[in-house]
C-alpha cells in the first residue's frame, strides 16, 4: 500500500505522534511522502492508496485542497478537539491500520465545491470541502448581498454575511450560525444567512447540482470570501462569487465500529443526560 503521511506540525503533539508511528507505517507500507507543513503538491508525488492525516479537521481540510483534483482516501487521526472528520484516536491506529490492510473498511464519498470569484482583475477558482463564507470586514458593517440559484433570483440578504456549506461543513460555521446539520453523504448545499437584518431569512437546503451566485450589491464596503476557514480573498462592489459542485469527491475511510451518528453523539453530547438546576415544584 502506498501512503501519504500528512499533518499539522503547528498543533502540539503532532510531530511526536508521527515520529512514534512512522517505523510501523514504513514497515507495513510504502510511505511516498511525509509532509507535516502541508505545502507539497501531492499530484507531483505519484498515486497513493491512502493519505493518513495527523491533527484535527483543519488538517484534513488542507489535505483535501492539497490533493486538488486527484483525491485519495483519507484516514484522519484525531489530535485536535472536535474531530468530526479526524475520528480515529491515536491509540486505535494500530488496530485500524490492521483493518485497512485486511480491506475491512469502506470509503465514503462526499461533496466538494468549486468557488469561482469574478473580479475586475480576473477570475480565480478554488476547490474546497467545508464552506464558502462571504463576510464583512472590520470595522464590521451590514452587507447587502444578492443570491441567485441556477439563474433564478432567490433573495437579497442584509446582514453580516452568508454561508454556503456542504454537508461535511454543516457542523462547522453553518451550525454555529444556526444552520441545520446535513448527513455527510447527502448531495446538497445549505445556504445560511449570518445575523440577517430580518426575521424572515432562514437557512435553505438545495440540491448540489445547482449553481449558486452571490453578488455584492451597490454601495457595499469591502468584504471577504473565506474558504474552509483557512483562505481569505478580498471582494468589493460588483464582484460575483459562484459556488458549484466540484467534479471530484472527498473520500473518507470509515472502519467498523465508528458511525457518523456516534460521532455526533460524542462530539455534541447528544447522549449526555439532561441537567437540572433544581427539583420540580
Amino acid at each position: 500500500m502506498n501512503v501519504f503521511v500528512l499533518g499539522n506540525a503547528q498543533r502540539p503533539g503532532v510531530v511526536d505522534e508521527v515520529e512514534r508511528r512512522l517505523p510501523m507505517l514504513r514497515q507495513r507500507c510504502d510511505v511516498r511522502l511525509l509532509d507535516l507543513r502541508q505545502e507539497q503538491d501531492l499530484s507531483a508525488h505519484g498515486p497513493a492508496d491512502l493519505a493518513i492525516v495527523f491533527g484535527g479537521d483543519g488538517a484534513i481540510l488542507r489535505a483535501a485542497r492539497q490533493m486538488g483534483y486527484r483525491q485519495v482516501p483519507v484516514l484522519g487521526i484525531n489530535l485536535g478537539r472536535l474531530g468530526f472528520l479526524a475520528d480515529i484516536h491515536p491509540d486505535n491506529l494500530d488496530r485500524c491500520f490492521e483493518q485497512i490492510l485486511n480491506r475491512e473498511f469502506r470509503v465514503s464519498r462526499h461533496l466538494m465545491y468549486e468557488c469561482e470569484i469574478d473580479q475586475a482583475a480576473g477570475r480565480r477558482t478554488r476547490l474546497g470541502l467545508n464552506e464558502v463564507v462571504v463576510h464583512s470586514v472590520p470595522p464590521f458593517h451590514m452587507l447587502d448581498l444578492e443570491l441567485e440559484i441556477d439563474g433564478a433570483s432567490v433573495a437579497r440578504f442584509g446582514g453580516d454575511g452568508l454561508i454556503i456549506s456542504t454537508p461535511i461543513g454543516s457542523t462547522a460555521h453553518n451550525l454555529s450560525a444556526g444552520g441545520p446539520i446535513l448527513t455527510q453523504e447527502l448531495p446538497a448545499f445549505v445556504v445560511t444567512p449570518i445575523c440577517p437584518h430580518t426575521l424572515t431569512h432562514r437557512p435553505l437546503v438545495e440540491a448540489a447540482d445547482k449553481e449558486f451566485r452571490i453578488r455584492l450589491a451597490n454601495r457595499n464596503k469591502p468584504a471577504m470570501v473565506i474558504l474552509d476557514g483557512q483562505e481569505t480573498i478580498s471582494v468589493c462592489d460588483h464582484d460575483q462569487i459562484v459556488i458549484r459542485q466540484a467534479p471530484v469527491q472527498f473520500q473518507l475511510v470509515k472502519v467498523p465500529g465508528q458511525s457518523y451518528f456516534q460521532t455526533l453523539r460524542d462530539k455534541l453530547r447528544w447522549a449526555s443526560p439532561p441537567s437540572y438546576r433544581g427539583e420540580p415544584s
